[in-house]
């Protein structure tokens, strides 16, 4: 079918259909959501905790985390300990298992299969790659997007970014839409911040209160953290 990019190694498509697509026919897939569960997923790993993705707005999440004896993360805003604001996570402490619900991330972590996936963003995206290339050649990289008021799909240019900074860390051929992302990181990573700062979800962010999560996703390369999905949860596999 036209739409896997098959005749190319390193892919690249959109949310829950990308994911569909591709992640049968691929070596690994590479999802990113920077704004912000893989940056978030990054953090957590990164200090030695497991993230759980969880499907958004599921009753059921509170005995999930019960059942995993694991914590529960909750809005940006709410009060919980821990959420999707980045801020929240920066210090949990190692051996945390924390189940993380999300409307985008979450949603496709949990649409792979056995196809070996990883969360990658801005902060680590170097070293996912470098992972990614052990384990085979054919690699299919993820922008997540966002919704809009109606469910649908909204493109977002910082998970574009994103997935161009990973491509670019990956040898072989690239489909169009992989060269467009790598396009699109080579023209924003002279100012990423202020790139991320003006986005769309940058500013929905900013209005929101949490600029800091922003400053923290727009850390380039900070991370060597690489999170692996197994067995239904995000562990650092860097030391594999």
């Amino acid at each position: 079918m036209f739409q896997d990019q098959s005749e190319f190694d390193v892919r690249c498509e959109w949310g829950m259909q990308g994911v569909a697509m591709l992640a049968p026919v691929s070596d690994v897939v590479i999802l990113v959501d920077v704004l912000s569960f893989t940056s978030c997923v990054d953090i957590i790993v990164g200090n030695g905790a497991i993230v759980l993705p969880y499907r958004w707005d599921d009753e059921k999440a509170t005995r999930f985390a019960e059942m995993h004896g694991a914590q529960l993360a909750g809005r940006r805003r709410s009060t919980s300990a821990y959420s999707l604001a980045m801020v929240s996570l920066v210090s949990i402490p190692a051996g945390t298992k924390l189940v993380l619900p999300s409307p985008n991330g979450s949603t496709i972590s949990l649409m792979t299969g056995s196809t070996p996936t990883f969360a990658g963003c801005l902060r680590n995206y170097r070293a996912v790659a470098a992972c990614a290339r052990g384990l085979g050649t054919t690699v299919s990289v993820i922008p997540a997007g966002e919704r809009w008021a109606d469910g649908g799909l909204r493109p977002a240019v910082e998970d574009l970014i994103g997935a161009g900074a990973i491509i670019s860390e990956l040898p072989g051929s690239r489909s169009p839409e992989a060269a467009a992302a790598v396009a699109a990181w080579e023209a924003a990573r002279a100012d990423i911040t202020a790139v991320l700062l003006g986005c769309s979800s940058g500013k929905e962010l900013i209005e929101m209160g949490f600029p800091g999560d922003v400053e923290l996703a727009a850390d380039v390369n900070c991370s060597s953290a690489v999170p692996r999905l197994r067995d239904g949860a995000y562990a650092d596999a860097s030391g594999a």
